[in-house]
């Protein structure tokens, strides 16, 4: 059985990587993480894909992942996105993550290669016996095609360093279906804005957050509210964020995110191509729904 890590729960923001100028500016990078612990985030998770991580080298990478643990301070967990569709790069990754000091690795289901269920039991578990750092899956079959099934992810669970999953794929009755394959010790984690609050009433216990990078104490708050138990505090502060959910992804992410956080005078709007600058109706929606939020 796996011990609790009750230490991984709440708002954890998917944290965008500023640019300037084409490079990684990690002085802007310290900052949105020294803001998101200021305003109650419970854990930060640097280079997923709201980070722009398909876009970073290796160095990049394993410079963003190392300033987070600098700056987090042990105040905060960091889980470090790991992923990748090669086994060895996903390796690598951890390693560093592990030396540098992180406290878990957010490992997404291989992309583009398509696995079986067979192939993403073997690359999970070749990660998971290579590494001391709890794991959790990332499972976004919108972006990587391939699924983990319930079996495979119960499967997995069994091994003492795999804790928990990020769940995106958008089917609220797999909270349901993943607590009683995995247990109620396992942690599940929203990868849904939209979702988060109905995810946690069928027990999640978090958010890996893309809203929570522009409106961080809201969220915070909002997580707060629903895992003490107090929905309609809850459901209150979600009717604030909702436009704020969509708005953010109504262009490819995460140029709409970065472009809120611009007018919020948090950062440069730059994003790396493939992703390109938002649409006027994407920059519309935004600052609608930072305006409805309170945000602005």
């Amino acid at each position: 059985m796996n011990q609790s890590h009750s230490e991984f729960r709440g708002s954890m923001p998917a944290l965008v990587t500023p640019f300037r100028d084409g490079a990684v500016d990690l002085d802007g990078f310290a900052a949105h993480v020294e803001w998101q612990i200021g305003e109650g985030s419970h854990g930060l998770v640097p280079v997923g894909t709201t980070g722009e991580s398909p876009t970073l080298s290796h160095e990049e990478h394993y410079a963003v992942i190392t300033a987070c643990v600098e700056v987090a301070r042990h105040r905060v967990p960091v889980i470090a996105g790991c992923g990748s569709n090669d086994t060895r790069t996903a390796l690598a990754h951890l390693a560093h993550a592990e030396k540098v000091g992180a406290d878990a690795a957010l490992i997404v289901v291989p992309y583009y290669n398509k696995p079986s269920q067979a192939g993403l039991l073997a690359h999970f578990t070749a990660l998971h016996d290579a590494t001391r750092l709890p794991i959790i899956i990332y499972n976004i079959p919108g972006r990587s095609v391939a699924d983990m099934s319930v079996e495979t992810m119960a499967a997995l669970s069994r091994l003492p360093r795999v804790i928990g999953v990020k769940d995106a794929t958008g089917n609220i009755a797999r909270v349901a279906q993943q607590r009683l394959a995995c247990g109620a010790d396992f942690i599940q984690l929203s990868g849904n804005d939209d979702m988060a609050l109905g995810f946690n009433a069928q027990g999640g216990v978090g958010a890996i957050s893309v809203t929570a990078n522009v409106a961080p104490k809201l969220c915070a708050q909002m997580q707060e509210a629903s895992l003490r138990g107090d929905y309609r505090a809850a459901l209150a502060i979600n009717d604030r964020l909702q436009p704020l959910h969509a708005a953010l992804f109504s262009d490819a992410s995460p140029g709409p995110t970065k472009y809120a956080l611009a007018r919020l005078g948090r950062m440069g709007a730059e994003v790396r191509l493939p992703i390109a600058e938002p649409s006027a109706a994407s920059k519309a929606a935004v600052d609608a729904a930072l305006v409805h939020a309170g945000l602005m």
